[in-house]
């Protein structure tokens, strides 16, 4: 996960807290902490993520996908957590 953008480890974090989400519903999420999400950015991040593993892609209908993490995500998201906790004491901040 070290190779992952900021913005694509955000993408992992919202996903797994929401249920299948789609695109639009992953940015709604995202748009709440970063003012401003394009289309052209927001896609190909997801597909990114979807061509590395991370993310399973779905097809709610002809127009809509949704995205959820894949056991190789899950356990990257551990890892990571399992990292950043080595280093940052949230008791002590």
């Amino acid at each position: 996960m070290f190779e992952l953008t900021a913005f694509q480890r955000d993408l992992l974090y919202v996903t797994a807290g929401l249920d299948r989400p789609s695109g639009q519903e992953i940015k709604s999420e995202l748009l709440e902490s970063i003012d401003r999400i394009t289309h052209g950015r927001l896609y190909p991040n997801l597909d990114t993520l979807v061509e590395q593993g991370y993310l399973d892609r779905g097809q709610i209908d002809r127009r809509t996908n949704f995205y959820e993490l894949t056991e190789f995500g899950r356990s990257a998201i551990r890892d990571r957590r399992r990292w950043e906790n080595q280093y940052v004491d949230m008791d002590s901040i």
